[in-house]
């Protein structure tokens, strides 16, 4: 049979076509829109208490649900009371429906959406970052790899802070667990990617968690540079490089900073005979800050000790040391420094043999020997070429004995260089320094070779003078920043640091306009080693050159090699002569023979050199070698 063809009113959509766009329709539409524009800006107040009483009412429900089924009748019954009550108060229900209204209308407000999460800009570096961890993070066969190509950063990026400009404050993230975080290279790899993803310029610390395989990086403040040079609440023994970051050290000392006073978190060296690390080596470039730190030491060990300061540099940078009391001598020249570091090799001798024959006899070390004595030697390499330019021993040889057996004498090295020299450095310098800093401009690899541990931080190719890096022996490696010390003698020194520092050392014992022309042409420090005080005729405490074996008080090792041991050997008559010391009960070496007098030389104590004082009566008396007697007055 036969299809009816449909009418055609209903197959052809022209008429509809004509229908919607025919003025009288979208008239309609106008109309329409217009009403309802018109009834929600009349009934919106409405509205908007409707839904505030919605929220409310949700809000109940879901309150009353998590009420206890033993709490929901006194609950119940408070409700009940409250309402009882406003209904017996004039115009409480009146009152109860303004207020019901009004929590409606404050509950049911528009309220302005906040927008969490990053940005569309960060969200963008995130997952840059992300793809750029992905070749050290994935391995071939993982079934449910963390990091993939057009991964979710999400996951692997557990908490992440920007700061204002939208640079990356703090991430952490996770890696995965077969990632070789034990090792320092594969290490390195990661802490390069995020440092130049992360944004350069700045300083980031990266924290490890191998327990939780996840690593933080956290973008690091500079450090206070507005610290001077100050007396620190410290003990004795006690000596503070510089400060660091708070969270570093679980110490902090109350400084003043210009006008206010903080505490900050400082880098304490022990010295002393109970330190693990008894001699400090500083290294860095020149202008970074090395010689402040030297001066900084050199300063607060004037506070209970002695010092002596040999410049290899040769700048005079240590000239306000010179005449005070506690400094035995500041020499920038070979001959000085080589009498200055032979007297300090004895020093340390005699010391060690004073203070055993004490135990021995079961008596107290005497004073002289307690007393610190601090051997400053900054760039130490220069006066090695002129050594071996004019032909004489290194003046670093002499340092062997005050660095093996300082500990227990009581004695303190410190020596500082550039990193041009330091592979001039001899092998005791090398060997007994466990205490290291690293000042100025330095790579990774560079920190490494120095304190023998990478920094957990980032170097900057820019840093101000007296930044870097220290390391206590075995201890973290830890950011310092040394305090402002200026050499006061400096043009350039500003009127209130220079203050600052003077007001930190001891007053001059002679003034320099007082000194005569025997002492304008005696070498720096001269007068302090001799102890003498008047024009009498100055006696060293080294021998002469070539008289070591005759006089057989040391046998050095002529390398500075620091496995080979030094051997210490005394004269017959140097022994018989302390016999007698000790059977006349007299301290030993409290007096020695004046060098000079004949055969009677070769029985001076180790170290021991006659040194004139003058007494009370204008009469010079002898006294030994120790810093502490020829500071002592009659």
């Amino acid at each position: 049979m036969a299809r009816r063809p449909l009418p055609r009113i209903l197959t052809d959509s022209a008429p509809l076509a004509r229908m919607a766009n025919s003025p009288s329709l979208a008239r309609s539409r106008e109309l329409a829109r217009t009403a309802a524009d018109s009834a929600s800006d009349v009934f919106h107040p409405l509205i908007t208490i409707g839904r505030g009483l919605r929220r409310l009412g949700a809000a109940g429900r879901a309150r009353w649900l998590e009420t206890p089924r033993e709490s929901r009748g006194p609950l119940a019954f408070f409700v009940g009371a409250c309402v009882l009550v406003m209904c017996l108060v004039p115009y409480g229900p009146l009152l109860a429906l303004i207020a019901v209204m009004g929590a409606g209308a404050w509950a049911g407000r528009e309220r302005t959406p906040v927008e969490t999460g990053p940005s569309e800009a960060e969200r963008e570096r995130l997952q840059a970052l992300y793809e750029a961890l992905v070749p050290y993070f994935s391995v071939e066969g993982d079934t449910g790899p963390l990091y993939a190509y057009g991964g979710d950063w999400e996951r692997a990026f557990s908490e992440y802070v920007f700061d204002d400009a939208g640079r990356i404050e703090r991430l952490q993230l996770k890696y995965p667990a077969y990632f070789t975080d034990g090792e320092d290279q594969s290490r390195v790899r990661i802490e390069q990617v995020l440092y130049a993803k992360a944004g350069r310029g700045r300083e980031y610390h990266f924290g490890w968690d191998e327990l939780s395989n996840q690593l933080t990086l956290t973008a690091l403040g500079a450090l206070p540079a507005d610290i001077a040079a100050q007396r620190f609440v410290t003990a004795p023994g006690e000596t503070v490089l510089g400060f660091t970051d708070p969270d570093a050290v679980q110490r902090t000392l109350p400084v003043t900073a210009g006008e206010e006073t903080r505490d900050a978190p400082p880098v304490v060296w022990r010295t002393g005979p109970r330190a693990t690390e008894p001699h400090l080596l500083v290294l860095g470039q020149p202008g970074t800050g090395a010689t402040t730190l030297l001066r900084s030491i050199a300063v607060q060990a004037l506070q209970h000790g002695d010092v002596l300061v040999v410049d290899g540099s040769g700048t005079g940078e240590y000239g306000c040391l010179s005449g005070r009391p506690g400094v035995l001598a500041v020499e920038s020249g070979l001959a000085g420094a080589l009498a200055a570091l032979e007297w300090a090799s004895h020093e340390t001798e005699r010391r060690l043999i004073t203070a055993n024959r004490a135990r021995q006899a079961g008596r107290t070390a005497p004073e002289d020997t307690r007393r610190p004595l601090w051997i400053i030697a900054d760039r130490p390499t220069a006066l090695a070429h002129v050594a071996v330019a004019e032909g004489r021993d290194d003046p670093q040889r002499w340092l062997q004995v005050p660095l093996r057996h300082g500990r227990a004498a009581q004695v303190t090295v410190v020596v500082a260089d550039q990193f041009e020299s330091a592979e001039l450095l001899s092998d005791p310098v090398r060997a007994h320094t466990k205490a290291r800093v690293v000042l100025g401009p330095a790579t990774a690899e560079e920190v490494r070779a120095v304190l023998g541990a990478p920094p957990h931080t980032t170097p900057t190719a820019s840093v101000p003078p007296g930044r870097g890096y220290a390391r206590l022996g075995s201890a973290p490696v830890l950011r310092l920043q040394v305090p402002a010390t200026p050499d006061p003698l400096d043009d350039a020194t500003g009127q209130k640091l220079r203050q600052a520092v003077l007001s930190l050392l001891p007053e001059r014992t002679v003034p320099a306009d007082e000194a005569g022309p025997a002492d304008e042409a005696e070498p720096t420090g001269q007068a302090e080693l001799t102890g003498q005080e008047g024009p009498a005729e100055p006696v060293t405490g080294g021998e002469p050159e070539g008289a070591g074996e005759s006089a057989g008080p040391v046998d050095l090792t002529k390398g500075a090699e620091a496995d080979r041991p030094v051997h210490l050997r005394k004269s017959a008559d140097a022994d018989a002569q302390a016999v007698a010391e000790a059977d006349s009960g007299a301290a030993a070496a409290d007096t020695v023979p004046a060098a000079g007098t004949g055969s009677g030389d070769t029985a001076e104590p180790v170290g021991a050199a006659v040194r004139m004082r003058t007494v009370g009566d204008g009469a010079p008396r002898p006294v030994n070698g120790s810093a502490q007697a020829a500071r002592a007055e009659g």
